[in-house]
């Protein structure tokens, strides 16, 4: 004859849920421990990534300006072979009419030149605007990555540290919920999400349920002792048990927390 399925009791479920509890708040602890230093590395990654592009973009605008003076510059050879061919054919002419007519081709050239020499000018003084903020941008974003590699660094340390305790809580935590029952766990998370410090499950001291100020009838106190149904505190929502049970899943947790 095959035995029978031992019953989960409420008080085995509440113990659970406690440990459940303990263990959550073990892995609050680690993350709190990281505090913001993922997001703060993810900005910073954010931050090198346009400096980056910032300075890519200033290496094209200072490569076009270079390109446009190339092209300024042939331009003033043209005008200076242009010159001296129009020099040449004036030593030729047979009136007056050519020789202004060439003359003015001269001139015309010769404004050419100025004109380009005053836009290599002002190409020169953008370039080097732009080499200040290639500069600038140089060093900030130098001193950004540095900086984002220390960030990285004592985020991977943390990471070496914790990581290996949460993933193991956090298989404790998904035992303790399946031991729990799953309207108890699920009312328990949704308690846990509403209050400040995170705890949804809470025990009876000096008559009152902790952290709170409102005594609990005699009579609550004895059906919360007898671990018979589950109770919650009527003022904060939280579930309540007796802190004898609750010191007892602390002992126990803290030995599995140490591995002892």
């Amino acid at each position: 004859m095959a035995k029978k399925k031992a019953e989960i009791t409420v008080e085995d479920k509440l113990r659970a849920l406690y440990n459940l509890q303990l263990v959550d708040m073990r892995i609050d602890e680690i993350r709190n421990v990281r505090g913001e230093l993922p997001l703060e590395v993810e900005d910073l990654e954010a931050e090198v990534a346009g400096l980056e592009k910032r300075l890519n973009n200033l290496g094209i605008e200072v490569t076009a300006y270079e390109d446009e003076i190339k092209t300024k510059k042939s331009g003033i050879e043209s005008s200076k072979e242009l010159i001296k061919k129009y020099s040449e054919q004036q030593k030729s002419v047979r009136n007056n009419r050519e020789y202004e007519s060439l003359n003015k081709e001269v001139e015309y050239q010769e404004l050419e030149i100025q004109l380009a020499e005053k836009q290599i000018k002002q190409l020169k003084a953008l370039i080097e605007q732009k080499n200040e903020a290639v500069a600038e941008t140089t060093t900030k974003l130098e001193e950004r990555k540095n900086h984002l590699q220390h960030k990285k660094n004592e985020l991977d340390a943390i990471l070496a540290e914790t990581q290996k305790e949460e993933d193991v809580l956090l298989q404790k935590s998904k035992e303790f919920a399946t031991k729990a029952d799953e309207r108890l766990v699920t009312a328990y998370q949704r308690i846990r999400s509403s209050v400040k410090n995170g705890l949804a499950i809470v025990s009876v001291e000096r008559g009152a349920s902790g952290g709170s100020f409102f005594t609990i009838p005699p009579q609550v106190q004895m059906e919360i002792a007898s671990r018979k149904k589950i109770i919650t505190d009527e003022h904060s929502g939280r579930i309540l048990v007796d802190k004898e049970l609750a010191d007892e899943q602390e002992a126990f947790m803290q030995g599995v927390f140490t591995g002892k």
